[in-house]
């Protein structure tokens, strides 16, 4: 057993492995970088950094955030056949969930990971309110498509075209 000694402390770089090897094969049998994060004792955001620095994969890299999407379904699968590399949708409903279940700081928290998150990605296609879509815009310094549903603010799920979506995607991956 190999260990490395950092300051005060005494590292098991086998046990590093172990784990990440464990994580990564959670992963592959189709479990959420939050379960696996449950499972293993981790954070959710440890396991999306780590994935991130193990991508070998080539090309535009998109990433799709919208709500209130009514169709929010049908969305997701049309991204996964597409093979989107991230999408978060929510319809209204969620949208207030993921707001209301979370103290201040925990939403911060998780707005910034999300923000972070995506500004990983060479294209992000925000689909929301006009507003949404400025500010969007603003924190993020790449290439934003902005599909706007309606005006600030929008208070009800809103149908997306699934043809629409698929020709923004198909012509971000040409």
């Amino acid at each position: 057993m190999e260990f490395i000694r950092i300051g005060e402390k005494i590292i098991s770089r086998e046990k590093i492995i172990r784990v990440i090897d464990r994580l990564l094969e959670l992963r592959k049998q189709g479990l959420s970088q939050q379960e696996v994060a449950n499972r293993l004792n981790l954070e959710r955001t440890f396991i999306s950094r780590l994935e991130g620095i193990g991508e070998v994969r080539k090309g535009e890299r998109i990433a799709v955030v919208g709500f209130p999407i009514k169709n929010k379904e049908e969305i997701v699968n049309l991204l996964r056949e597409l093979g989107v590399d991230y999408f978060l949708i929510m319809t209204e409903t969620e949208r207030w969930q993921f707001v209301k279940e979370k103290t201040g700081v925990q939403l911060l928290n998780e707005i910034m990971d999300i923000i972070a998150t995506i500004r990983t990605y060479d294209t992000v296609v925000l689909i929301g309110s006009n507003m949404r879509i400025k500010l969007g815009q603003a924190l993020l310094d790449k290439e934003v498509i902005g599909l706007e549903i309606g005006e600030s603010p929008i208070e009800e799920d809103r149908y997306v075209e699934p043809s629409v979506i698929r020709k923004i995607i198909e012509s971000c991956q040409a």
